[in-house]
């Protein structure tokens, strides 16, 4: 039994949802959001509140049947606050700044790194504080790692690219001889 299945999802004013076949699609004027019950999973409209149930007693449906509801309940989200990750930058020399639709990145190397920023997603840049925008919890934290990625915070100094909440594991240097 799923927990997580069995709880409705409340659709905030201003959503509207719809089913067409295996799909079910939330929308918020322009923007919307398909999600893909793969035909294991029955979702309900009732009025402003969406309930799911497998449609078949397997493992997969009762696996999706936690799953549709979650990337459901994700999209309401995304749609109606959108998701947000900040990342930290710090080295000497280290910045970011948003050129158009490019983030650009000088972490150390010999070569600034260019990142095209994809469609349906904002970044920002404050001193040394990236935040990455977007109403797709998936490729919002894509999006936030691929950057991490660049530069890794490394043990010793700290130094690199982290997430704001993230907590580096320090390692002491090396010793002087006694």
């Amino acid at each position: 039994m799923s927990r997580i299945g069995k709880q409705p999802v409340k659709l905030a004013s201003g959503l509207e949802a719809k089913l067409e076949g295996n799909k079910l699609i939330i929308k918020k004027g322009q923007d919307e959001k398909v999600i893909d019950t793969k035909g294991v999973v029955k979702v309900n409209i009732n009025g402003d509140e969406l309930t799911f149930e497998p449609t078949e007693e397997n493992k997969f449906a009762k696996a999706m049947w936690g799953t549709v509801r979650a990337l459901a309940n994700n999209a309401v989200i995304g749609l109606t606050q959108g998701f947000e990750k900040k990342l930290e930058i710090n080295g000497v020399g280290y910045r970011a700044s948003v050129k158009g639709n490019v983030l650009e990145l000088q972490l150390g190397y010999s070569h600034p790194i260019n990142y095209e920023i994809p469609k349906g997603i904002t970044i920002t840049v404050e001193k040394n504080i990236i935040t990455v925008k977007g109403s797709d919890k998936q490729q919002v934290g894509q999006v936030a790692a691929e950057i991490r990625s660049f530069r890794k915070p490394e043990p010793y100094k700290g130094k690199g690219v982290k997430y704001v909440d993230e907590h580096i594991i320090r390692k002491a240097g090396k010793t002087a001889k006694k």
